[in-house]
């Protein structure tokens, strides 16, 4: 099995609204988003089973972020694309790709087919809003590795075009907590998803510039022999 990352597809359009589906789970800590790539190394048993039965019918699973508090409600569907590796002890090293968002609308009690996974019935859930203007995906984008910058992380190979939504690809990105990303992933729009990273890089970067000139400052006071 050997599939090829697909193009990030546009948020706005991809799926049917409401579109309800029956879809195995995997509970992670993670936030997966439409378009991104997830490695995964499956060891569990039941997870075993669950990544061969979806390989064989070729359909996706559910990643969904596991809380303290139980399940998030809004998950993403994730597409294997290829097995990296497989172990003689049953485990594998797998790349997925999320394709579509999903709201969970009930769990499936595992003693009704004998599974150890778990499962849900969920709606797919396409953007309703307003894709954002390129005025602001540009400065989402500049503000983006301004911070990457600032906060030493490099700067990540990525292929944005500005005439299609970048909130996923930078969100997947940037160094913020589960929490963040995870109402990003609930958002109902490209506008919307956009102008929140914005109203995040304006309010982080006054302090990231600030300590980036305390540092240099520092470092011209001299140094320990």
């Amino acid at each position: 099995m050997n599939k090829h990352l697909a193009p990030l597809p546009d948020p706005c359009t991809t799926g049917k609204p409401f579109e309800r589906m029956k879809i195995p789970l995997f509970p992670l800590d993670v936030v997966l988003f439409p378009g991104l790539p997830l490695p995964l190394h499956i060891f569990e048993p039941r997870y075993r089973q669950m990544i061969a039965e979806c390989v064989v019918a070729d359909v996706p699973f559910g990643v969904v972020r596991a809380q303290r508090d139980g399940l998030a409600v809004v998950g993403c569907t994730a597409q294997v694309l290829r097995i990296l590796q497989s172990y003689p002890d049953g485990r594998s090293d797998i790349l997925t790709q999320g394709i579509d968002r999903f709201e969970i609308e009930q769990l499936i009690d595992r003693d009704e087919d004998n599974r150890g996974f778990l499962q849900a019935e969920v709606d797919l859930i396409p953007d309703t809003g307003e894709p954002a203007v390129r005025s602001a995906r540009e400065e989402c984008v500049a503000l983006h590795f301004e911070a990457l910058h600032l906060l030493g992380e490099g700067q990540p190979s990525m292929h944005l075009n500005l005439d299609a939504p970048v909130a996923y690809i930078l969100a997947a990105s940037m160094p913020a907590d589960l929490n963040f990303q995870q109402a990003l992933l609930a958002m109902r729009s490209d506008a919307e998803r956009t102008e929140t990273l914005l109203t995040y890089y304006r309010a982080a970067l006054p302090k990231l510039r600030s300590g980036a000139k305390a540092s240099k400052r520092g470092s011209a006071n001299g140094h320990i022999m």
